[in-house]
């Protein structure tokens, strides 16, 4: 192929994409505009306040004409006293009511165009929180919470300003300036050119600059984005910066963020700053020829006063809103912008959802089954995660699962709820696969005590009772007597009242994963996995604890993930995982029988060596 074909083939793809984006742009502009226009009561009011409102503004140059006109034939006329006075003050007080009510209007314009941009803001706020709450975990494994934090604010403002400065605008400056224009070249030709000459060079430059504004907005966006994820991550992690002696790592990279931020701003102003000056050289050049060829017309007496002071006022009407287009055309780009990544956002695709025809979960013998299951991770080149699992738990039995770090065991508690489908295999519960039940009665029947202990910024209390809100003040104590918190608590000075503060900040590590027991042994599951709930807990309140837990298993699945032998013992199963397989399998005495990896693990746990270590691990 010849270099020109190339160059051609490579041109035409621009001009492809370029237009798929223009697509896209308007498709985005017409959805933001429906859902404006959904707001029928509010639209009609801003769009009818602006049409008086810019009808108003437009009488004004003409009364003052009127009234200068009115002022001189007055004096010419030797009209004094009484009648002079009369003469000034009937189109002074008509000013000043038109004046009123252009400022009523205008008012009225701002309030009901501000109005639906916030209902349309409030209604995509929530959306996007619902869709957050509903998309499945391999999308927030991808997504980092800083760029959906700014998604929420930036963009969201950039949609909720298109109706008042994008549609309204559209409307007002349509009006004034085409009014301003026929009214200024139907009362004089030459003057009304002149008078309007400086209109395209404001409009593109306004329009020119605001672009280019736009561009390094959006990249000023990204950095601030970043900025955020930089903020977030260190105050989420003051007390590993505190504990590291980090600080003077961490404020560089602060700075860093801050000054790639500030540099963008820096130039935003010197793309700002000689364009606006420009348009106001040009406006006053105008302005100046206006003077010079209407004094020239007036003493030729062409024209009167009156009709010079109209053409003055009129360019100095037109004057903003004329620099204003091009805040117009950057409120097009920005909500186009915008709205594609909010959309983008609430057009994603839910990959966790209940099935066609899903049913509601029955619970009969309480079975749960895997059957030759295998799960991979998206993204990961299709390695899998889980390979072949195969077991069963019956009602009333205790499943444990140990094997080394990074063996599937927290990916295999994650399958049961649907947090992840299964890539190969299934599971059943009672028969049922589970992807064929809703999710919303799925997930009341299984509970999953998650490694990290979250806590929300509330009462403990309301930390224990999150699931049942409603819960009485009594079941909220058993629950934490249970969970060998109850005496800790009634040490607080505002006892249950006590705020935790922001992820349980005030509470310690083992304090916090007692409180997410707690809150579990709150509800009644049909399915309790604990995730390796007690890693932070001390053996002889572990001890205690899984007493708890052994009552609370008698007539539910119980599954315990542990790398801790002591939690898992008494379990009716040990299943062994390593690299996604179950290599070992059977009781605590059969498995030390057995001799392998987890009586090499045990070994380890009752008396450490290198030799019993190298066996855990499966070396030869």
């Amino acid at each position: 192929m010849s270099s020109d074909a190339v160059g051609t083939t490579s041109l035409n793809s621009s001009a492809h994409v370029e237009a798929a984006r223009l697509r896209r742009g308007l498709s985005t502009l017409l959805r933001i505009t429906r859902m404006n226009l959904r707001h029928s009561r509010l639209v009609a009011f801003a769009f009818g306040s602006t049409i008086v409102a810019a009808i108003l503004q437009m009488l004004i140059p003409q009364l003052l004409g009127r009234a200068v006109d009115q002022t001189q034939m007055a004096i010419r006329g030797g009209v004094t006293g009484i009648a002079a006075e009369h003469a000034l003050w009937t189109p002074a007080l008509l000013l000043l009511a038109v004046g009123a009510l252009r400022g009523l209007f205008t008012m009225a314009q701002n309030y009901f165009a501000e109005a639906v941009g916030h209902h349309v803001a409030y209604e995509l706020r929530l959306a996007c929180y619902d869709k957050i709450q509903r998309l499945s975990f391999s999308f927030h494994d991808q997504v980092h919470s800083g760029d959906l934090i700014t998604l929420g604010m930036l963009d969201l403002d950039g949609v909720r300003m298109y109706f008042s400065t994008a549609l309204v605008r559209v409307l007002l400056l349509t009006m004034l300036i085409g009014i301003g224009a026929y009214t200024m070249i139907s009362t004089d030709l030459v003057l009304g050119v002149v008078a309007l000459s400086f209109v395209p060079f404001v409009a593109w430059r306004s329009s020119v600059t605001q672009l280019r504004l736009r561009t390094t907005w959006l990249d000023l966006q990204e950095r601030l984005s970043v900025l955020s994820r930089v903020m977030e991550e260190n105050l989420a992690g003051i007390r590993v910066v505190r504990a590291f002696s980090a600080q003077a790592y961490e404020m560089p990279k602060f700075d860093r963020a801050s000054k790639n931020a500030l540099d963008l701003a820096h130039g935003q102003v010197d793309v700002y700053v000689p364009n606006t000056s420009a348009m106001t050289l040009s406006f006053f050049f105008a302005l100046g020829l206006v003077l010079w060829i209407g004094c020239n017309r007036l003493i030729a007496g062409e024209i009167r006063v009156g009709t010079l002071t109209t053409f003055l006022a009129f360019m100095t009407i037109l004057q903003m809103p004329v620099r204003q287009v091009g805040l117009m055309v950057n409120a097009f780009a920005r909500a186009s912008t915008c709205g594609s990544r909010i959309f983008g956002l609430l057009d994603q695709d839910i990959t966790i959802r209940d099935a066609p025809g899903a049913r509601p979960l029955e619970i009969s013998g309480g079975t749960l089954r895997f059957d030759n299951v295998s799960f991979a991770y998206s993204g990961t080149g299709n390695s899998a995660v889980l390979k072949n699992i195969t077991f069963e738990a019956r009602r009333g039995e205790t499943i444990a699962i140990v094997g080394p770090p990074g063996s599937g065991k927290s990916t295999m508690a994650h399958l049961i709820p649907r947090f992840y489908d299964v890539t190969g295999g299934t599971i059943t519960f009672d028969g049922q696969d589970i992807r064929g039940v809703t999710l919303a009665t799925l997930r009341k029947a299984i509970v999953v005590v998650q490694q990290d202990a979250f806590l929300f910024s509330t009462t403990i209390e309301n930390n224990i009772a999150y699931g049942d809100p409603w819960a009485k003040e009594q079941r909220i104590e058993r629950a934490s007597e249970s969970a060998q918190l109850h005496n800790y608590i009634l040490g607080l000075p505002a006892g249950y009242e006590t705020v935790v503060g922001e992820r349980g900040a005030s509470l310690s590590g083992g304090q916090r994963q007692r409180l997410t027991i707690a809150r579990t042994m709150m509800l009644r599951p049909s399915i309790v996995v604990f995730d390796d709930s007690t890693a932070a807990i001390d053996a002889a309140t572990e001890q205690r604890i899984g007493a708890a837990i052994r009552r609370l298993a008698k007539d539910r699945v119980t599954i315990i993930i542990a790398h801790r032998l002591s939690s898992l013992m008494h379990a009716d199963k040990i299943l062994f995982f390593d690299n996604g397989e179950i290599v070992e399998r059977g009781t605590h005495q059969e498995l030390l029988a057995k001799r392998g990896r987890y009586k090499a693990l045990y070994d380890l746990q009752l008396r450490p060596g290198d030799d019993i270590a190298i066996a855990y691990r499966g070396a030869p």
